[in-house]
């Protein structure tokens, strides 16, 4: 069933999510300072490309307070509006009974979005 839901995903606004974050961590990556918000908006696209049988836990080494420095940074910057536009499709796709499960991955996909460092995605 999750292939299904992650080919249906990509098919319907899945690829273009993930082409999105892509973009936007080459761009970031381009600039010497932006590099550790582009790799992060990297994992953020290869997990928009397959998210259904794919969880998010938190790493072995929580990187202390380097991780938590860049997690504020990136919620300044990047965190709040990725997350208000993943609210806002998770909302709109929960609407009808088909589209729940894409909504709801838009919702687990918004909670990482919000602080992607010191998190992995398996």
């Amino acid at each position: 069933m999750s292939i299904l839901g992650n080919i249906i995903w990509l098919l319907f606004g899945g690829l273009f999510i993930a082409i999105e974050y892509f973009v936007a961590g080459l761009l970031l990556i381009i600039t010497i300072i932006g590099i550790p918000f582009g790799l992060q908006s990297l994992k953020l696209g290869l997990f928009a490309l397959w998210p259904f049988n794919s969880k998010v836990v938190p790493t072995a080494y929580s990187g202390g307070c380097l991780n938590t420095l860049f997690n504020v940074i990136w919620i300044v910057f990047f965190g709040v509006w990725i997350a208000l536009s993943h609210l806002f499709w998770g909302i709109l796709l929960s609407i009808t009974i088909v589209g729940i499960p894409f909504g709801l991955q838009h919702f687990k996909m918004a909670g990482l979005a919000l602080t992607p460092f010191g998190k992995k995605v398996i």
